[in-house]
């Protein structure tokens, strides 16, 4: 998918993570590490939902294709 196409769900990952830290009442610091460890997965999912389109020129042919980041 283009990273446009998933800058929505990004969007939405991110605002899933402030609105479930914004219910909590424990500790402040354990907020932050879990803001920071969701943050990086939805981050790590983003970035990965994008297509890379690669072109190889080779002595015999030429190649052209589309991957998924891994």
């Amino acid at each position: 998918m283009s990273l446009t196409s998933a800058k929505t769900i990004f969007v939405n990952d991110i605002l899933e993570i402030f609105e479930f830290e914004a219910q909590q009442k424990d500790n402040p610091g354990e907020s932050r590490k879990r803001i920071a460890v969701k943050l990086a997965n939805a981050i790590d999912k983003f970035v990965r939902a994008g297509d890379v389109e690669v072109t190889t020129t080779g002595t015999a042919t030429t190649q052209t294709g589309i991957g998924k980041m891994k």
